[in-house]
């Protein structure tokens, strides 16, 4: 997503990389209304044991054979948490070290034994290091209940926030759906105790966009855009939703008005450029690309435009 959104950098080159498969849709956003073979209860259980057990790998309620995005327990004769390949391959974006993983089956044995007292420390310096390896899912599951016991508005959206990036990760429609759901009810409760709380209200519009009222997170997403005018984050979806959508000169539209907000935002030049050759518009998209490029170093961004360029050219 944008800059202003992006949970990390390399989700953002994994973006940017492959960002002109777009007539297939990029393949971070929704690809429209989900019918999940799961039920909910199935995956919220399958969500549970991720993070309680961290059952990572292939762990599941028997009724998939997708991988869960926990690290995995010690086995043996492997090393304590080592992937499998199923779950390296379902979840590429996670990075961690044996270091790192010994570390996080020492803290959920502690997390298992403390006493009441402790047990929030533990669960608070968990949500951190499932958060550092990428990890998203099983960190929401510690801040969620870490703001069901002491309930905040902050500590809500620490937990939706959790789930909204996992959900942004998310290698299934199942999963996405899934993860969706979670941020949802968590961002229901960030904006029951803060209703101007625009950030919440975004993320809650772009996590209905794989459930079955999509409708309802544009009509959130265009009410943030009501209160702020100038919301680069609402103008990003917005623009990338009308590209999913095919609405070329919508995406124009929506990415001329966030350049104008800020002509140094990267990825809405990138974009803008994208839906002007897609409108074909080739100088104007070649002078949004050349602008793009202007303000990154990023290596991965250079490729993409030099794709597009010499897409341009023929």
């Amino acid at each position: 997503m944008a800059s202003t959104s992006s949970p990390t950098s390399t989700h953002q080159i994994l973006l940017l990389a492959g960002a002109l498969a777009l007539a297939g849709g990029l393949y971070m956003l929704p690809k429209g209304i989900v019918k999940p073979k799961e039920g909910k209860a199935a995956l919220n259980q399958d969500a549970a044991r991720t993070a309680t057990r961290d059952g990572g790998g292939i762990a599941t309620n028997g009724s998939k054979a997708d991988a869960s995005s926990g690290p995995r327990p010690a086995e043996t004769g492997t090393v304590a948490g080592e992937a499998s390949p199923a779950a390296t391959a379902s979840a590429p974006h996670t990075q961690a070290t044996a270091a790192q993983r010994q570390e996080l089956n020492t803290l959920l044995a502690q997390y298992r034994t403390a006493p009441a007292a402790s047990r929030r420390q533990v669960a608070t310096t968990l949500a951190a290091r499932y958060a550092t390896v990428q990890r998203f899912d099983s960190a929401g599951f510690y801040l969620a209940g870490l703001a069901a016991a002491q309930p905040s508005e902050k500590a809500w959206q620490q937990a939706a926030d959790a789930y909204f990036q996992a959900y942004s990760f998310a290698a299934s429609a199942e999963r996405k759906k899934m993860l969706g759901d979670r941020a949802r009810e968590l961002y229901d409760n960030v904006l029951q105790a803060n209703p101007n709380n625009l950030d919440a209200k975004t993320n809650l519009g772009m996590a209905y966009m794989s459930s079955d009222n999509p409708v309802k997170g544009i009509g959130l997403l265009r009410e943030v855009l009501e209160q702020d005018p100038k919301n680069e984050k609402v103008l990003y979806n917005l623009g990338i939703l009308a590209i999913q959508s095919n609405q070329y000169d919508k995406a124009v539209e929506r990415f001329a008005q966030l350049v104008q907000v800020n002509p140094k935002n990267v990825e809405g030049q990138f974009y803008l450029g994208v839906s002007l050759a897609r409108t074909n518009r080739g100088p104007a998209a070649r002078a949004a690309f050349q602008k793009a490029k202007s303000l990154s170093a990023d290596p991965a961004l250079a490729a993409s435009v030099d794709e597009e360029l010499a897409k341009l050219r023929n």
